[in-house]
């Protein structure tokens, strides 16, 4: 038999709805998807922070599913560049997010970017993609601004994992030594180490392709990251749908980041696996009744099912009149609802007792 080890849940699951670059360059487009994401009661809307010149080459190809949601003659370099938010875009964004009540999340893919969002911006706290995961310069440039992370872990194995966990262990803690392999592992190992990822980094399991096909989500690596690493973890969502993100919830994800747009229709390289507006309502209603059914581990019958327990269960009844003096047998006594008198547990026990009474057929067995 295989044992299927889940995650124990124990707090309300923070959904991040991922608008991405779904803005196309618009800032009333960027606002309208903040506004959606309050109406589906997200807990952040997250955008992207980058300069395409320190993103990506001018000859960089793009992905697969970015030539069949975009104008294939133009490069990765020319999608980009169109969906850049300037430092005023930034600041426009994050008031209307205070304004409406949703914290205000930002990707960086640049040291600039990382900076601007904490040290101009005064972000909470970081998003670090999984195309990011290999790259220790911008992992350490994050870590050590000393704010919390939430990395995406796509494409990787658990040996890089660890590695990238190791340079921000090593970023978190101000070692003096310079950076290399041997220190980041021994950054990782120490005290110091452990107790600063333990406070500050949350892991994200996710299939880096859009959408990801069902068949190659493996939530349980969930799981395995927990027990691998010890550390909070959660799920970006790539699959269509919403059914997947609902399931991490169940797995005792304690964050869910999901892309949405406004139309799917819409020209741009994520929309067609986003969500639409009343589907990101329906997810996070959803995860919501999900974390309420999920409760507690005690197994006892809930407030609710007291009241039909009587209905539901049956007790010990004549199976057809019986006199007084007469024997209880398989024949003369029956198991029927309600269930307000003896349990049939103790069918048994009764079978060769004397009846002390007359009983009409139907009637409880009392003692």
């Amino acid at each position: 038999m295989t044992l299927i080890v889940t995650m124990t849940k124990t707090e309300r699951t923070y959904i991040i709805a991922e608008a991405g670059v779904n803005h196309n360059g618009s800032i009333d487009m960027a606002k309208q998807l903040i506004a959606v994401a309050v109406d589906a009661g997200a807990d952040a809307v997250k955008f992207q922070t980058f300069r395409a010149e320190k993103l990506v080459s001018q000859s960089a190809p793009k992905a697969e599913y970015q030539v069949n949601t975009t104008d294939a003659a133009e490069s990765q370099f020319e999608m980009i560049k169109k969906l850049e938010l300037n430092k005023n875009d930034h600041e426009v964004l994050i008031q209307y997010c205070q304004k409406r009540g949703i914290e205000f999340l930002s990707t960086p893919f640049d040291f600039e970017s990382i900076d601007l969002l904490v040290n101009t911006l005064n972000l909470s706290r970081l998003k670090l993609p999984s195309g990011e995961i290999t790259n220790a310069p911008l992992l350490l440039h994050a870590a050590k601004t000393g704010k919390p992370i939430i990395l995406s872990t796509g494409m990787s194995t658990l040996g890089e994992i660890e590695v990238a966990l190791g340079v921000l262990a090593f970023g978190y803690t101000g070692s003096d030594e310079p950076p290399s392999l041997q220190a980041f592992e021994t950054a990782y190992t120490s005290t110091l180490g452990h107790i600063a990822l333990q406070n500050k980094v949350t892991l994200l399991h996710c299939t880096t392709e859009y959408p990801a096909p069902f068949a190659e989500v493996n939530l349980r690596a969930m799981s395995t990251l927990q027990q691998a690493f010890g550390l909070p973890v959660g799920y970006s969502d790539h699959t269509a749908g919403l059914a997947i993100s609902v399931a991490a919830v169940a797995l005792g994800a304690v964050i869910i980041e999901k892309h949405f747009t406004l139309d799917r229709t819409l020209p741009g390289p994520d929309h067609k696996a986003s969500l639409e507006p009343d589907e990101l309502k329906q997810m996070v209603r959803s995860i919501r009744e999900v974390e309420l059914a999920l409760g507690s581990p005690i197994k006892q019958p809930a407030a609710s099912e007291l009241r039909n327990r009587p209905v539901a269960r049956k007790s010990l009844v004549a199976n057809r009149d019986i006199r007084k003096g007469e024997s209880f047998t398989q024949d003369n006594l029956a198991v029927k609802r309600p269930g307000d008198g003896i349990s049939p547990i103790c069918y048994w026990e009764w079978l060769g007792k004397i009846a002390d009474r007359d009983y009409q057929h139907d009637d409880k067995v009392q003692s």
